[in-house]
C-alpha cells in the first residue's frame, strides 16, 4: 500500500511540475516584455547620459533584423534566447573601464540569465530542428555580436566602446520588444 501511495505522490508532483512549466511557457511573451522593460531601465540606470566625447566614435553594427521575422513562434523564441545569451556574454567581461553602476549591471545580468534559463526550458524540444533549419540566422547573429566584441577589444574596452555597446544593446532589446508584442 505504501509503494502505491508513494508512486501516486511522485506522479502528482511530476504532473504539477509539468503543468507549472507549461503555464510559465504560455506566459513567456508577457514575462519577456517585463524582463525587457526592466533590462532597458537597468541599461539606463547603469550609466549616465551618453558621453559627448564618444559621439564621433559612433559605430554601425547593423542588427540582422531578419532573424526575428520567421513565421514560427518557436524559431523567434530560440533566436531571442540566442540574442540574450550573446548580450549576457558581452556584458560579463572586462567591464573595468565601463564606470557603470555595479548593482544595476548585476541586476541586468541576472535578469538576462533568468530569461535564458526560462527560454531554454520552454524551447528545448524543438531546438534541434531550429539549429538545422536556421543555421544561416544563427551565423548572422553570431557575426553581429562578434563585431561588437571585436569593437570592444579593438578599443581595449574603453569607456566609449562600452557606451556605444550599451546603446546598441538598447536598440537590440527594443527590436525584440517590438517582435514580442506581435507574437
Amino acid at each position: 500500500i505504501m509503494n502505491a501511495f508513494g508512486l501516486l505522490l511522485i506522479g502528482l508532483i511530476l504532473l504539477r511540475t509539468t503543468t507549472t512549466s507549461s503555464l510559465q511557457c504560455n506566459h513567456l511573451p508577457l514575462q519577456q516584455r517585463k524582463v525587457i522593460e526592466n533590462s532597458l531601465r537597468l541599461l539606463d540606470k547603469m550609466g549616465k547620459k551618453f558621453p559627448e566625447q564618444c559621439l564621433r566614435e559612433k559605430m554601425s553594427f547593423r542588427f540582422p533584423e531578419q532573424v526575428l521575422k520567421p513565421r514560427q513562434k518557436e524559431t523567434v523564441k530560440m533566436a531571442i534566447e540566442e540574442i540574450f545569451q550573446h548580450i549576457f556574454y558581452i556584458f560579463s567581461k572586462n567591464m573595468t573601464l565601463a564606470a557603470w553602476d555595479g548593482t544595476a549591471l548585476e541586476q541586468f545580468q541576472n535578469g538576462l540569465y533568468q530569461q535564458i534559463e526560462q527560454l531554454e526550458a520552454c524551447v528545448i524540444k524543438k531546438k534541434t530542428h531550429y539549429f538545422w533549419s536556421k543555421e544561416v540566422n544563427r551565423l548572422k547573429l553570431k557575426k553581429y555580436f562578434q563585431k561588437i566584441d571585436c569593437f570592444l577589444k579593438d578599443k581595449q574596452h574603453n569607456l566609449c566602446s562600452w557606451e556605444i555597446s550599451r546603446a546598441e544593446m538598447r536598440r537590440c532589446l527594443q527590436l525584440i520588444d517590438k517582435v514580442i508584442r506581435r507574437l
